[in-house]
């Protein structure tokens, strides 16, 4: 079935980042931030994690924001719900400064934009575990646009996470396109790679890699921006 429709993630995709460096000064913004109102840093983080886990094991019935602040509150009690505005504030702020652990390639941009010169529809598949304002900032420090985008997912707007294909089966649906009709391009082997068990296509960006698993990638089209155009065009 040809393609009408690209799929791409976002840290590591379309944003060049190391994903572990990124956390680490992320967690630590957050921890500084918060400090002030009672959110010792080690257990904020463990919080963080333990939640993150909680939206991963989302069976859809939920936003994976529900599941996350369902999940943290175990951990802190009401105080989290009331507090949640500061988190808020996080991310519209304190978190810009995240920026700066990421890098910036102008391929990504020009490659989404040739994309959709040549007719095909884009949409943003980055893992849901961050709100909209935090995702709209990545997208912009990729030099794009959320509105370039005919969807792009957040921990408000969906009920799955990566690895789970429910995730790319509700994309589709979303889209209003069959799974065959769509090409998912990420960098990391086991969570984007597992498009292809619904009957999307898939496009390994190998510049900033992830394969956690060791899996052999030679089973997967792979390879640059450039590579991916040659495929397409």
């Amino acid at each position: 079935m040809k393609i009408t429709t690209v799929l791409f993630d976002l840290d590591g995709t379309l944003l060049p980042m190391n994903n572990d460096e990124f956390t680490k000064g992320y967690f630590k913004l957050l921890a500084i931030k918060m400090a002030p109102y009672g959110y010792e840093a080690e257990q904020l983080v463990d919080a963080i994690w333990t939640g993150t886990a909680a939206m991963v094991k989302n069976d859809g019935s939920q936003s994976n924001e529900a599941a996350f602040w369902k999940n943290f509150v175990t951990t802190y009690g009401e105080k989290a719900f009331a507090d949640k505005p500061l988190f808020d504030e996080f991310y519209a702020q304190e978190f810009q400064k995240a920026k700066c652990l990421c890098g910036m390639n102008p391929k990504a941009a020009n490659t989404v934009s040739t994309v959709k010169e040549i007719g095909l529809q884009v949409a943003l598949a980055t893992n849901p575990i961050f709100p909209a304002v935090a995702t709209e900032s990545r997208i912009r420090w990729a030099g794009l646009e959320p509105e370039e985008f005919e969807l792009y997912t957040t921990y408000e707007n969906i009920g799955y996470c990566k690895p789970n294909p429910n995730y790319y089966w509700e994309i589709a649906r979303r889209l209003g396109v069959c799974p065959e009709q769509c090409l998912m391009v990420g960098n990391d082997v086991t969570e984007d790679m597992v498009a292809e068990t619904v009957g999307m296509k898939v496009f390994l960006l190998t510049d900033c890699l992830i394969n956690k698993k060791r899996k052999d990638i030679n089973q997967y089209r792979r390879g640059s921006f450039d590579q991916l155009l040659e495929y397409l065009v």
